[in-house]
C-alpha cells in the first residue's frame, strides 16, 4: 500500500504539472492540457505500480499493461467529465479543480489495479 501511495502521488504530481504547464505555458484549455497530463502519468504510473507496488504480482508486463491502461483510460474519463462539470458549474481556479478530481479518482484506480489488472492469472 505504501509503494502504491508514493507511486500515486508521483503520478499526480506529474499529471498536475504538465497539465498546468501547457496551461500556462502553452496556451491549451484546461481540458486539453488534463489530456496531456494524463498521458505523460499514465508512464509514470504504470513503471511504479508495475515494478514497486505490485511487484511480484506474476501477471506478464504486456497483459498487465493493457488491463492497466484499461483501468487508467476509465478512470481518466471519469476524471475528465468531472473536471469539465466542475469548470462549468464552479467558479474556481482549474489547477485547484483538478487537484480535486486528481485524488478523487485515486482511490478507484488503486481497488482496480490490485484485484483486477496486477491479478496473477491461474
Amino acid at each position: 500500500m505504501a509503494w502504491f501511495i508514493v507511486v500515486g502521488c508521483a503520478a499526480a504530481a506529474v499529471h498536475w504539472s504538465v497539465a498546468t504547464a501547457c496551461v500556462a505555458l502553452g496556451g491549451l484549455a484546461p481540458l486539453q492540457a488534463n489530456v496531456a497530463g494524463w498521458l505523460v502519468a499514465f508512464a509514470v504510473s504504470f513503471s511504479g505500480h508495475h515494478f514497486l507496488s505490485f511487484r511480484g504480482h506474476g501477471s506478464g508486463m504486456g497483459r498487465a499493461a493493457l488491463r492497466f491502461f484499461a483501468i487508467s483510460a476509465g478512470g481518466f474519463a471519469i476524471n475528465e467529465a468531472a473536471y469539465a462539470l466542475l469548470l462549468h458549474w464552479t467558479r474556481a481556479r482549474y489547477d485547484i479543480l483538478l487537484a480535486i478530481v486528481l485524488v478523487g479518482v485515486a482511490g478507484l484506480t488503486y481497488l482496480l489495479s490490485r484485484h483486477w489488472a496486477f491479478l496473477r492469472t491461474q
